[in-house]
């Protein structure tokens, strides 16, 4: 079992739906981190947000040919400390200065990352201190490989390598989980975070306008309700002239179920006040959390 989580307390969440991601990197980076400060200025008369989040793939174009020539090598060991600013990765270097000029929490949304032991690729969160130190990564799990005849396929795997662990951080105010887009189509992910003490699981991603209509709120609420805890999906805006059609709607869902704050499909910035009541006195009024029947379903392993 991890160690005991933080006591949890309000905060603010800031979720940017990036727009305007094109083939230059620089260009995407500097943008991105225009948003961020942006984002960090908060909104008139509330709190200034305490931790702020980026969608999947913000510094390249979405698309298993643009992986390979997008991705940076970051050589992150956890539970090491990591010298972001020697880092051989220039979007960790941009992402960590601006979490230390902003004095926020930072999920980095994902870039493709490059392996520096065996040159794999894979789809990679990134997650930065108010100090600007990078305190934890997450490599996307499930890889996003559909085919849903007449209307999209994609296979990440042509490129990409699928993560082998699940991840979260610790903050002063909650514990949160980590996953990235396709991997909140699997409630096991969400299930361990929340026994492992997570009050809250954020997915960078990018879902399209086929499996966005149908399934992003559908999934968000679902995996908040199983598991009584703070859902959110950050999403690129859209852009009808990209390669990749994104749905957008960036979302926040509390664990009852209610959205709380969601986008249009434009670049946004939305806001979400997390309240640690709904949390507790969701538990309290439905237990679901310490009703489970281990003794029952045997084939689910006691975490």
């Amino acid at each position: 079992m991890a160690l005991r989580p933080p006591s949890f307390k309000p905060f603010t969440l800031a979720l940017i739906q990036l727009g305007n991601v094109g083939p230059s990197k620089s260009e995407n980076l500097k943008h991105a981190r225009e948003m961020i400060i942006k984002a960090a200025r908060g909104e008139t008369s509330k709190p200034k947000p305490s931790l702020i989040v980026l969608p999947e793939c913000f510094n390249s174009p979405y698309g298993h040919v643009h992986f390979p020539v997008y991705a940076e090598t970051i050589g992150f060991t956890p539970g090491k400390l990591y010298d972001t600013t020697n880092s051989p990765s220039e979007s960790v270097k941009m992402l960590s200065a601006v979490a230390k000029e902003t004095g926020t929490w930072l999920i980095g949304g994902s870039i493709p990352e490059r392996d520096t032991t065996d040159d794999k690729l894979y789809n990679t969160c990134t997650v930065y201190s108010p100090g600007g130190d990078l305190i934890a990564m997450h490599r996307k799990v499930h890889l996003f490989d559909i085919d849903i005849p007449g209307k999209i396929k994609f296979k990440e795997s042509e490129t990409l390598t699928g993560g082998t662990s699940l991840n979260f951080f610790d903050t002063d105010f909650c514990r949160i989980g980590l996953g990235i887009c396709y991997d909140i189509r699997f409630p096991e992910m969400a299930m361990i975070a929340a026994r492992k003490g997570c009050h809250a699981i954020i997915y960078p991603s990018a879902f399209n306008l086929t499996t966005g209509p149908l399934h992003w709120e559908l999934l968000q609420r679902g995996r908040a309700v199983d598991n009584q805890i703070f859902v959110s999906m950050c999403s690129p805006a859209r852009d009808l002239t990209a390669g990749y059609h994104a749905w957008g709607h960036s979302m926040v869902v509390d664990p009852m179920g209610l959205v709380i704050a969601e986008a249009a499909e434009d670049e946004a910035i939305i806001f979400a006040e997390i309240n640690p009541e709904v949390f507790e006195s969701g538990r309290a009024g439905i237990p679901v959390t310490t009703q489970r029947r281990f003794d029952v379903y045997t084939e689910v392993k006691e975490v």
